[in-house]
């Protein structure tokens, strides 16, 4: 199955050289390009695209924006949501927390490998995150710098099992399904399945707002 790619990037240089690179490979297609949030979100409407490479910082209007807009509109026509790859210059400005609870699935820097570009868009468009460890470590440190939980209530945590509760746990410290799966010593599939369990009744959309729930219940703190 392809996947489907729009790139929204106020560079044009960025633009045609991500698109070269991914069309290149068999299993993705770049089907629309936009210069800012704004056009992004119309092209997205439109051609309904399986992953968007946003870029954070354009002007009219900007990728964490764009983002939260794309991501908290969709689903009311019952279609699918994109998954959004957040193209970024730095490691990694100061944006990964916002850009996580706006719902993006992950980072790639802009001097990324056509190898690891084309990864990256495999590993979100199949429903993973891209969050390396410096992301991670970044992330956390954002907790520690805000001094701790942010949601008002752990109610919905009451719905897990012990074992649903368990994994959320280790996914929010950056383990993968295969490194929880050795540390409980299960199968990789009963690890996919608890945490699918865990999306389902937490209302999240994937990893990454799993992650941002987990630290700002507490479930997680900084030091863990």
């Amino acid at each position: 199955m392809t996947v489907r790619v729009v790139i929204v990037d106020d560079q044009g240089m960025v633009r045609t050289g991500f698109g070269v690179l991914l069309n290149a490979q068999p299993d993705i297609e770049v089907v629309g390009e936009a210069v800012n949030g704004e056009e992004g979100l119309r092209r997205v409407a439109e051609l309904r695209p399986d992953v968007v490479l946003m870029d954070v910082r354009m002007p009219v209007m900007d990728g964490l924006e764009a983002t939260r807009r794309l991501l908290d509109g969709h689903g009311e026509d019952g279609g699918e949501a994109p998954k959004v790859l957040m193209l970024t210059t730095f490691d990694l400005d100061d944006y990964v927390y916002e850009a996580l609870r706006a719902g993006a699935s992950g980072f790639l820097l802009k001097d990324a490998s056509a190898g690891e570009l084309a990864d990256a868009v495999r590993i979100v468009a199949a429903g993973d995150a891209l969050l390396s460890p410096s992301i991670t470590r970044r992330l956390i440190a954002e907790f520690s710098r805000l001094g701790g939980p942010r949601a008002p209530s752990r109610k919905r945590l009451e719905d897990l099992t012990e074992r649903e509760t368990e994994v959320l746990g280790l996914v929010a410290r950056g383990l993968s399904n295969g490194e929880i799966a050795a540390e409980l010593v299960v199968a990789e599939q009963t690890v996919k399945t608890h945490f699918g369990r865990v999306l389902m009744k937490l209302g999240l959309r994937d990893r990454p707002q799993a992650i941002v729930y987990a630290y700002e219940v507490g479930l997680v703190r900084p030091g863990d």
